[in-house]
């Protein structure tokens, strides 16, 4: 049986409410549409880490943030581990990297492994931006999201032979400064509905999240907007004012990577390989869309822990199927392999979901939760907690460490640990913590236990101000690993 080749797109900060597939009431996205009705939806795919270099590492190399090394925004990747891309590579796949690599440039961190690698440095531009590759750098006059997808073909085109490929086409947009085309600018220069809990008021919520810096009411900058506030609004109107602007801009930038994912696919159907191309569309994680008053991403909430996900490979993949089981960005290496019918690195810590898209027995086991743990502690911008927590198909735990360890980004102060509970079948909006109340004691200490177990499986080591949940204390921890710090700390005394 022919290989499939392989298309990657994978696009940063791009919510999964703002793609028709996933019933978007804010804008529509038509050719990525097209992907989940022809291949599969992905419903309940999270982020292990929501934060851009750490999913972008998780999704390279199927391992978590503790394993692959790199946990915030300044702890370049070691490019040299063990990949999906580095085993495809080996088993005659001709591979590329195109567009926001995003994990670190320089001697170890540049992309390692591939055959023909172009990238942006650091976030990248949107408007003429400068590439940098193994021949150096150069800038191309024009829109980032177009160049990207242009490059992409262009390296395919350029390929002789029938061995297949891989190109990984990751977008910067949608991320902030959102900065769209004027014409797609134009077109979403209109009113759209307030989400629900955008006057949330974090009631029964910690200090932990009370302290983050994430409100479209106070936090978006003037580069942000593009323009200051009418002047004479009062605080609530100003804040509809913003929240219309960023959504304008920000769903504008995300008209391009639609038009640009209709480009690819049309470019595979006229090759006459769309039915053998394996093609992923996600992003490294959710987004706050003004949902709780935010904007970014960080925080465990649904909206920043959900990854849209979209597989299509007609010669072997049903249509228009969804997948309600638990999945995250560390099972999607796995799965890439598998499609390319080849092995696994015995590092990778996920599990492949190929078997349930073709139908193969025996089907593995999914899990029944998943572990998150985000590391980047109280940043200069946005203030969000360090914290890990266990979401299963109805319950979320989430327990707010606030600590950084010294890690490059985080800053130099600590906070009193807080809990949170979220029932998501009573309560799917997560505006009640239910951590105290006393219904949900035993419910709260199971799953207190089986996050326990799953961080011992796993490798990760809990916090130190954690105590022992009861019926563990016989569960294996995992050490602390030694952690990048930052540059002044390295030589501190502990």
């Amino acid at each position: 049986m022919r290989r499939p080749n392989v298309v990657f797109v994978l696009t940063d900060d791009h919510a999964a409410n703002a793609i028709g597939a996933y019933g978007s009431v804010i804008n529509t996205t038509p050719r990525i549409d097209e992907l989940a009705r022809t291949g599969w939806r992905f419903d309940n795919c999270f982020a292990t880490n929501s934060l851009c270099s750490p999913s972008r590492a998780s999704l390279l190399t199927g391992a978590y943030s503790h394993v692959n090394g790199v946990y915030t925004l300044f702890t370049p990747v070691d490019a040299s581990q063990p990949t999906f891309i580095s085993l495809l590579a080996e088993a005659g796949y001709r591979t590329a990297m195109i567009g926001k690599w995003h994990m670190g440039h320089g001697e170890g961190h540049d992309p390692h492994g591939f055959d023909h690698w172009e990238v942006v440095p650091g976030q990248g531009d949107y408007w003429n931006p400068t590439f940098l590759s193994a021949a150096g750098r150069r800038t191309i006059e024009g829109y980032a999201t177009d160049l990207i997808t242009d490059l992409a073909i262009e390296w395919v085109e350029s390929l002789e032979g029938d061995d297949p490929w891989c190109v990984l086409v990751w977008h910067k947009a949608p991320h902030r400064p959102w900065e769209p085309k004027p014409e797609h600018r134009e077109r979403h220069d209109v009113t759209r509905p307030i989400p629900a809990t955008f006057w949330d008021d974090y009631a029964t919520r910690s200090p932990s999240i009370r302290r983050t810096a994430m409100r479209v009411a106070d936090h978006l900058s003037l580069e942000d907007l593009k323009e200051a506030p009418p002047p004479g609004l009062d605080h609530e109107a100003e804040a509809v004012w913003k929240l219309q602007r960023y959504l304008r801009d920000y769903l504008a930038c995300v008209e391009s990577v639609d038009e640009n994912v209709g480009r690819l696919t049309d470019w595979l159907r006229n090759r006459g390989d769309l039915d053998d191309t394996l093609m992923l569309y996600a992003s490294d994680q959710g987004f706050f869309l003004g949902e709780h008053g935010w904007f970014d991403k960080r925080l465990m909430f649904e909206e920043s822990l959900r990854m849209p996900l979209l597989v299509s490979y007609p010669r072997r993949v049903p249509g228009g199927r969804t997948f309600d089981g638990i999945v995250t960005n560390v099972d999607v290496a796995q799965t890439i392999l598998d499609a390319a019918g080849v092995d696994h690195h015995p590092r990778m810590q996920g599990r492949s979901f190929w078997p349930e898209l073709v139908d193969e027995a025996p089907v593995p086991e999914r899990p029944a939760a998943l572990y998150y743990r985000y590391w980047e502690n109280d940043d200069i911008i946005h203030k969000a907690p360090a914290h890990y927590g266990y979401r299963t198909d109805r319950h979320k735990l989430i327990y707010y460490y606030n600590d950084g360890f010294g890690l490059p980004f985080t800053s130099f102060f600590t906070y009193p640990p807080d809990w949170e509970l979220y029932d998501l079948e009573a309560d799917p909006d997560e505006v009640i913590n239910v951590y105290d109340d006393p219904a949900y004691a035993e419910i709260r200490e199971e799953l207190k236990a089986a996050m326990w177990r799953e961080q011992s499986r796993l490798g990760d080591a809990p916090h130190h101000s954690q105590p022992v949940p009861a019926g563990c204390e016989d569960v294996e921890v995992a050490a602390q690993p030694e952690l990048p710090r930052i540059r002044w700390l390295a030589s501190q005394p502990e």
